[in-house]
């Protein structure tokens, strides 16, 4: 019996894609622990022609399996095989770009939507699988031997790099469940306003933060206009958007004391980006980016002084490792509330940002930055 034209097209996406990540070093049902298992014959087909996207549904719907998924991801980004599936159907990749540069996607109104897709889940999902302080942002290892250890060391570098004095006034924007207000309060005496649009992050924060001097606000960046000794801003930045970056600095800059310190940590980007990975974008965090150095140049220039630039991005894939752990750990605890396909949508997003943060495709920065310079000098601390 003769093969017909579906089949022979099937064998030929099936040797192309093995072709292709031959580059990686990863086969197709091999042995390696970052080598992928395939369940459906149709996912050369699906991968082909809708790229990133493509690859992380059919990983929800179970079509391939990975015993290391962060590995396989640090493998491909590696190789850079993005550049080799672009896909055919080439709006799918360029319509969000041409979106982006259009479009104002992060005004107060749109913000809302990362919101509710990913911050307004559940506290019980992020109870069960962040450090016991709740910090959902990259910790600091280096004398680090577990999770809580690291995102303490995190927050308390940061209260040493704002040169934190017992009693000063402290702007938190974007403050999630209030971990670094809970810990300058509990530490320096600081007198603490954190802010977020998140209701469910405002509800437990208010309650962690009982009989400290912290105020949780429900509130937007942009209506603000009060001042305080330092500012500082933890994983908030990247839902920003490039075309706000100017007008959140600014607001930095009026509630800002003229001889305060703004302390920014960020995932960024080593070229600048307008737009996320297509799967990140739709499934976990809708028109969020980080910043590119240029980016955040224009956005703080005749605004503030660079003081510091640290770069501790290999610290990001630990800290994903450690939260993907605990989600494992902890998913009898919480799986009622969820279906095995959000189950698979949350592995793979913890797994895919450790193996892209271990490639160095993004790194994570501590930039402090000042209005006038630092009298003296600032003096950098590790």
């Amino acid at each position: 019996m003769s093969e017909s034209f579906d089949d022979i097209g099937e064998r030929t996406m099936e040797k192309t894609l093995k072709k292709i990540l031959t580059l990686a070093d990863v086969q197709i049902n091999g042995k390696r622990h970052w080598d992928i298992k395939i369940h459906n014959p149709e996912f050369y087909r699906r991968v082909l022609a809708g790229g990133s996207l493509a690859l992380g549904e059919a990983y929800m719907d179970g079509w391939w399996d990975c015993d290391a998924v962060d590995q396989f991801i640090f493998k491909i980004v590696r190789a850079e095989l993005d550049q080799q599936v672009k896909g055919w159907k080439k709006i799918d990749v360029i319509w969000p770009i041409l979106k982006a540069k259009i479009l104002n996607v992060q005004t107060k109104s749109r913000v809302r939507k990362v919101t509710a897709k990913h911050y307004d889940l559940s506290n019980k999902l992020f109870e069960n699988m962040l450090d016991k302080s709740m910090t959902y942002s990259c910790g600091y290892w280096k004398n680090a031997q577990n999770l809580d250890q690291a995102q303490e060391a995190k927050l308390d570098l940061i209260c040493k790099k704002l040169n934190l004095k017992h009693g000063e006034k402290i702007l938190d924007i974007g403050c999630g469940w209030g971990s670094f207000a809970r810990h300058a309060a509990e530490n320096y005496n600081a007198h603490v306003v954190g802010i977020t649009i998140s209701k469910e992050q405002v509800e437990l924060a208010r309650e962690r933060s009982k009989r400290l001097s912290v105020d949780i606000r429900l509130q937007d960046y942009r209506d603000l206009n009060e001042q305080f000794d330092h500012i500082v801003s933890i994983g908030m930045v990247e839902h920003v958007g490039y075309k706000n970056h100017r007008s959140y600095m600014k607001v930095v800059h009026r509630c800002l004391k003229d001889d305060g310190l703004f302390l920014l940590h960020t995932i960024g980007y080593n070229t600048s980006q307008v737009t996320n990975d297509p799967w990140m974008n739709k499934y976990i965090f809708p028109n969020a980016t980080g910043p590119s150095p240029i980016q955040l140049s224009k956005a703080i220039e005749e605004l503030f002084i660079i003081e510091d630039w640290q770069c501790f991005g290999t610290h990001y894939d630990r800290t994903l490792m450690a939260w993907h752990e605990n989600f494992i750990k902890n998913w009898d605890k919480i799986k009622q509330n969820y279906d095995h396909k959000f189950f698979r949508m949350w592995k793979y997003y913890l797994l895919m940002c450790a193996g892209a943060a271990r490639s160095a495709l993004f790194p994570v920065w501590h930039i402090v930055l000042s209005k006038r310079g630092v009298v003296g000098g600032y003096k950098s601390i590790r």
